[in-house]
């Protein structure tokens, strides 16, 4: 064997494990493929074991170098196929692919003993001395490919774990929304039983004022509707006596029947009478039952002149039932034509009785005083304003302090001492009036000289 057979198989060695070395690197085989990776460390042996057989036994043979490359190389083209889907693999496949095939060729023309004409020739000569600058050119590229590859790798690396951060943090979230749901939930459930109870504790204190009021009523009712009731006990005694009156002329032997007429005629007027008086008694029963009862809150068309005049009158004769030693001067000042106002009888009825007593109480108040010439005086007075109409409350009692007028319409707020108001009474009324009725309830006042509520009410 020459020393250039044997040159050239230790070259065939060196370019075999040159490419071994470079694809380790290039397709990670320790990590990917560590059985081949094995395979692939041991090509140099089978050279190298008949390198020293030929050199022992002085074997001639120039074709051994093509013939190790040609199956070192398709072993390492088998491995390249196994991984062709990396991309780096498949351009090396390439890279190996075209000196692979020119190495089959030549081979294949050495063992038969054939060459290529001229021009063929030369062209075959210059294949083999780029092969080289070929391979060189895309394992270049082969680099590149694997460092995009890194760099995607990389790049899906951070955001898998900015994902898997995202992830946690979402399912952190979640586990604190749940844990501040669960409290809300809570919590909601505890506001709804504090708003149950407030509810009661609220429908309870206006049922206390309800009844507050209807004892006012009651009171004045109790005075009120004692001169209707004495106007007709009186007459029907007065009647009575002129029934007994005709039937003893009728007995007579010869009636007078002008005596007759006359008797007859004061008895119809007695009747009349004993009506009108009935009919006061029963408004003012049917007035404090309006007063009194749940209203459904259907309105109908009220004359708020009979409706201001009565409940002043009632509101004054209360107080009266629980002073006898208290007088006060009535001013009603009704307008002459007054329009109809659709209305809840009984829910603007509480709101007068309310102002009302509340006006007594401020005279009375100021009456205390002792002041010289003082004269309570409560008056209503009644007017129409445009398509409104307007019903005035005013008193010269103590009047409300500046301080505290901006609050009386608030509910529980009142200025009366502790056990003598709710003070619901004005709030009750600025609801029914503002919210029930779509009219409007405000306050004038001066402190020690007077204070007007003012009612105003569409039609």
């Amino acid at each position: 064997m020459s020393s250039k057979t044997n040159n050239d198989l230790l070259l065939a060695i060196g370019i075999v494990m040159t490419q071994v070395a470079v694809l380790q690197r290039l397709l990670d085989l320790r990590r990917r493929l560590p059985h081949w990776n094995r395979l692939l460390k041991w090509l140099w042996a089978p050279a190298m074991a008949t390198f020293v057989v030929a050199a022992i036994v002085g074997y001639k043979n120039e074709h051994l170098d093509d013939l190790y490359l040609v199956l070192a190389e398709g072993i390492i083209i088998a491995l390249l196929l196994r991984v062709r889907d990396y991309r780096p693999a498949r351009t090396m496949l390439l890279a190996l692919a075209v000196p692979v095939v020119r190495r089959v060729v030549s081979t294949l023309l050495l063992l038969t003993g054939q060459q290529f004409v001229a021009p063929f020739n030369t062209l075959y000569k210059l294949w083999g001395n780029l092969n080289a600058l070929w391979f060189f050119a895309l394992l270049f590229v082969a680099y590149n490919q694997k460092k995009t590859i890194e760099q995607e790798d990389k790049l899906r690396a951070e955001e898998e774990r900015a994902r898997q951060l995202v992830a946690n943090q979402n399912a952190e979230l979640e586990r604190l929304v749940a844990e501040r749901s669960a409290t809300l939930g809570q919590q909601a459930a505890e506001l709804q039983a504090a708003l149950a109870e407030l509810r009661a504790t609220q429908a309870q204190l206006i049922q206390r004022e309800k009844m507050a009021s209807l004892g006012e009523l009651t009171a004045g009712i109790a005075h009120e509707i004692q001169n209707p009731l004495n106007f007709v006990n009186n007459f029907a005694d007065v009647s009575t006596e002129l029934v007994t009156e005709l039937e003893e002329e009728q007995r007579r032997p010869t009636p007078d029947a002008d005596l007759e007429d006359d008797l007859l005629a004061d008895l119809k007027q007695n009747l009349l009478k004993i009506n009108e008086h009935g009919r006061r008694a029963s408004s003012i029963v049917k007035g404090m039952l309006a007063h009194s009862r749940t209203t459904d809150g259907e309105r109908q068309p009220i004359d708020l002149n009979q409706l201001a005049d009565e409940y002043l009158r009632l509101a004054y004769h209360g107080l009266r039932a629980k002073d006898k030693s208290f007088n006060a001067t009535l001013k009603p000042e009704l307008a002459g034509i007054l329009p109809l106002v659709p209305a809840v009888r009984g829910d603007v009825g509480r709101v007068l009785l309310n102002l009302f007593t509340n006006a007594f109480y401020a005279v009375q108040k100021r009456q205390q005083l002792g002041e010289p010439g003082y004269v309570p005086t409560v008056g209503v007075a009644t007017r129409r304003v445009g398509d409104t109409v307007d019903v005035k409350v005013r008193d010269n009692g103590t009047g409300i302090p500046e301080a505290v007028r901006d609050k009386i319409f608030q509910p529980f707020f009142t200025t009366k001492p502790s056990g003598e108001g709710t003070g619901l009474g004005l709030s009750l009324s600025h609801d029914i009036v503002v919210e029930g009725h779509g009219g409007t309830l405000t306050v004038a006042s001066q402190e020690g000289e007077f204070t007007e509520f003012t009612i105003r009410l569409p039609f």
